[in-house]
């Protein structure tokens, strides 16, 4: 602590200043925003993947499309999430062959799941990402979608932070945090997001409503394709207490 900062706290005791911490206020640049505090998706779209601040950032094949709701006067309101032959979904080939919806109560976490990429062959894990992602990223046909699990998601109710990192052999580990508003709060955060395979995702409520998220998959459910990662979260141990009396 500075002469000055000690000058002004002089009025509590030594032992509470060297305690003392204060709040660091400054903003820090977009892209480390995204990877350590989290951003508004809608600030995400208006700065743009490609952006020279988003280029070192973002994961590859990761993508969020912005979504608008429409209110309906005395009735509720109306979103769509995506059409078939149109939009991100269609530019990128991928149509989702299941689709479901989830409920996340208000104070809960999800993840992180995470969803095994498909190598072809016997071949080098990390060239093939390369040859995806950074040699021929618009090649969309390359995409083995029916082999492995692409997720597209939306939130429907709520505000939710989603929280991305890159696990895939040879790509940089990359980190994307990002806030998304649900349907009932219409705003730029209306968004769809596409997760790849190897991307590990987590999901955290933000503030004291339910989240409803609806989800579509590129292949129908497979046990074998859901793996975990630091994902205590999601349990419920019960009481020390209780437990102690249930192992008598």
């Amino acid at each position: 602590m500075s002469t000055t900062e000690n000058k002004m706290w002089a009025g509590i005791s030594a032992a509470a200043r060297a305690s003392l911490a204060t709040r660091d206020y400054s903003a820090p640049d977009l892209a480390r925003q995204l990877a350590e505090n989290g951003v508004e998706a809608g600030r995400l779209l208006a700065a743009g993947r490609d952006s020279l601040e988003l280029r070192e950032t973002w994961i590859p094949g990761v993508e969020i499309f912005a979504r608008e709701i429409f209110p309906q006067r005395h009735r509720g309101s109306f979103g769509e999430f995506v059409r078939r032959d149109e939009g991100v979904l269609a530019g990128i080939g991928f149509w989702p062959s299941q689709w479901a919806a989830a409920r996340m109560f208000a104070l809960t976490a999800k993840g992180f799941h995470i969803h095994p990429p498909h190598v072809p062959g016997k071949g080098d894990a990390a060239a093939w990402f390369r040859r995806l992602y950074v040699e021929e990223p618009q090649n969309y046909k390359l995409r083995p979608y029916d082999k492995e699990q692409w997720d597209v998601m939306f939130i429907v109710q709520g505000v939710a932070e989603m929280i991305l990192r890159d696990l895939r052999e040879g790509l940089p580990a990359r980190t994307m945090r990002l806030i998304i508003d649900g349907d009932n709060h219409r705003s730029s955060n209306n968004v769809g997001v596409v997760v790849p395979p190897g991307v590990a995702h987590a999901l955290r409520v933000e503030g004291s409503e339910d989240v409803i998220m609806v989800y579509g998959t590129s292949t129908s459910f497979r046990p074998d394709f859901e793996g975990r990662i630091a994902s205590d979260v999601e349990m419920a141990p019960l009481p020390e207490a209780w437990q102690k009396f249930l192992s008598k």
